[in-house]
């Protein structure tokens, strides 16, 4: 027996499955979910589209193993509790900035309903703990989240995907002095 006979075979799979995904995260951050096609995929992947199929099924379940985000949320317990809001909005600049993949999501989310739904489960297990930790009534904290959400959601909207001119050329300083209150005051104020 020679020493080729006895070494595995190299697994393609792993390297077809990184390709693909490679290739689609590219094509989804370009073009957006609906423009993106299976074919410019694979085409950018350099295998055929039946490949794509045969490990994804579809382009939305593709799209959901593209988007395994981490918003690597800070722990606001570390913060003093009056500058929770300040911490959550420079997080989320960051995080927006630095990545193109959340809002590629993000434009999914807007138009395809399992784009909503893996930015729901985002927000729902990352964005939730937070606040649980931080708000005077636990029983609250899923409204307090689903609040700051709207404020962050909508700002990475206009900033990031609809790029309007006024919310493009704020500096960061002024983000966080503008909506820094706001999340402060979503966090941490007695309940209505």
């Amino acid at each position: 027996m020679n020493d080729s006979d006895s070494k595995p075979a190299p697994r393609r799979s792993e390297a077809t499955r990184t390709a693909i995904l490679d290739a689609a995260r590219e094509r989804f951050a370009a073009d957006g979910y609906e423009r993106a096609t299976i074919r410019a995929i694979a085409r950018d992947a350099n295998i055929d589209p039946s490949m794509v199929m045969r490990y994804y099924g579809n382009k939305e379940g593709l799209f959901a193993a593209t988007v395994a985000i981490d918003l690597q949320m800070p722990d606001l317990r570390a913060f003093p509790r009056h500058d929770v809001g300040r911490a959550l909005v420079t997080h989320f600049l960051g995080t927006w900035e630095e990545n193109e993949v959340l809002t590629a999501l993000l434009r999914v989310g807007m138009t395809n309903q399992a784009g909503a739904e893996r930015m729901q489960g985002i927000f729902r297990d990352q964005l939730l703990p937070a606040a649980l930790h931080v708000c005077p009534d636990p029983e609250q904290a899923p409204t307090r989240a689903a609040l700051c959400s709207t404020q962050l959601l909508g700002l990475a909207l206009t900033r990031y995907v609809l790029r309007l001119p006024p919310a493009v050329a704020l500096h960061r300083e002024e983000i966080v002095a503008w909506l820094a209150p706001t999340l402060q005051r979503y966090l941490t104020a007695p309940s209505p």
